[in-house]
């Protein structure tokens, strides 16, 4: 009996149950949206359907692996996702790339699916800067400045690869995703505050700058750092959403009249008045907050706020440094697009295009935010003391 309640409390049932709660929210908004909405086929929610059993696998398969195992192959995860974004650029879906603007998809011509590289390689990257913070701690145990700008260059150079590729292939939103992980485990690495607040004050100047520059000279911007309209029109759109309501700002002010007219209780499953671009994925909150009101989207934020908190106390019970910055950066990833999606849905944060987690239709970022419950669920799963022993790059257990 002790063998199997010990076996029973390696699966945290709290994430199990947060994300079976997401799944069917999005599953039920995309059937409401694309069904009974816009009168369309069954196949977007069937669809979805089949990408959530597929990443249910691939989690229970990722919760198998111990961090020793995680720590070995990283390094060979890393350039395996950093080859997967570079071939990217070669093999994007071209007419799909017409459409959006970006070169973030490849198409498997046989099954006639797309998928997104940058999804995926976002669990390399952080495995790659989780184990780079945990050897520097180790290396460097009595902390300095010194030691913490020589970890920041780290970090960096393990980041600028990602960056630059994501950027090339004309993905801003994947980008600021990338750039929410690697704050997050620098702010968890300890590094210095003297150090971080300096640097905190630059970007928000140069932030600050380049809204004033999109305001007054974007000129400037275009021959200097190559901006291109789109990227004007998004932080138009944000600063003054009801200049162009016909175009640029039409699909985020037809968001708001969509969430607004939902008031406390919403509309009722299926029933929308207010026509929204792009409702089953960037917009599904449209849905979410026409259709279920003030109380429906708060109920889902509410489910998120779960998710991440049973997240965070799995990292507490389990004391694994290595699994500390893993889950950071899971949960920071997950957290950036919620605020990201729910922001820019009710005219906070600019649009970017970035799906809300769990919920918006798309195959490649479930199965991407999949991979990452899967690392959390396999911190419970194993429940052992690692510490890294510094001999030859290796870590040494103990059972609890």
């Amino acid at each position: 009996m002790k063998n199997k309640n010990e076996s029973q409390s390696r699966i945290d049932y709290g994430i199990i149950l947060s994300v079976l709660i997401l799944a069917m929210i999005g599953i039920i908004s995309l059937y409401s949206t694309s069904v009974l909405i816009q009168e369309g086929s069954i196949r977007l929610p069937i669809m979805q359907s089949i990408w959530y059993i597929i990443g249910v696998a691939v989690a229970a398969v990722i919760m198998l692996f111990d961090s020793e195992q995680l720590w070995k192959i990283t390094g060979y995860l890393y350039w395996l996702g950093i080859l997967a974004l570079g071939l990217t650029l070669i093999f994007y879906d071209r007419p799909l790339a017409v459409v959006s603007g970006a070169k973030s998809w490849i198409k498997i011509p046989i099954i006639n699916i797309t998928f997104q590289t940058s999804e995926f390689a976002k669990i390399p990257y952080i495995l790659m800067l989780s184990k780079t913070v945990t050897l520097h701690n180790y290396s460097y145990s009595n902390r300095t400045v010194k030691s913490d700008f020589i970890l920041l260059g780290k970090l960096i150079m393990w980041s600028i690869l990602p960056f630059m590729l994501i950027m090339s292939q004309n993905d801003l939103g994947t980008t600021l995703v990338y750039m929410a992980i690697l704050v997050g485990i620098v702010l968890l690495s300890g590094v210095q505050w003297k150090i971080l607040l300096p640097i905190a004050l630059v970007l928000f100047v140069i932030g600050a700058g380049t809204i004033f520059m999109v305001v007054y000279n974007r000129d400037f911007l275009k021959s200097a750092f190559g901006f291109q309209d789109y990227q004007f029109l998004r932080i138009d759109t944000w600063l003054d959403p009801h200049h162009d309501t016909t175009a640029s700002s039409y699909q985020i002010t037809q968001a708001f009249k969509a969430i607004g007219s939902g008031e406390m209780f919403g509309k009722g499953l299926g029933i929308s008045d207010v026509y929204v671009p792009v409702r089953e994925s960037d917009m599904i909150f449209a849905t979410i907050g026409e259709n279920f009101g003030f109380v429906g989207g708060s109920f889902l934020i509410f489910v998120y706020f779960v998710l991440v908190y049973n997240m965070i106390k799995v990292v507490y019970d389990t004391k694994n440094e290595f699994y500390a910055y893993i889950a950071t950066g899971v949960i920071m990833m997950i957290v950036f697009h919620v605020l990201e999606n729910i922001g820019m849905n009710i005219g906070l944060l600019p649009v970017t295009g970035i799906p809300l987690p769990f919920v918006s239709q798309g195959g490649s970022a479930l199965l991407g935010n999949m991979m990452g419950i899967g690392l959390i669920m396999s911190m419970r799963f194993h429940h052992r003391s690692y510490m890294f022993s510094g001999e030859g790059d290796k870590f040494h257990s103990e059972a609890n």
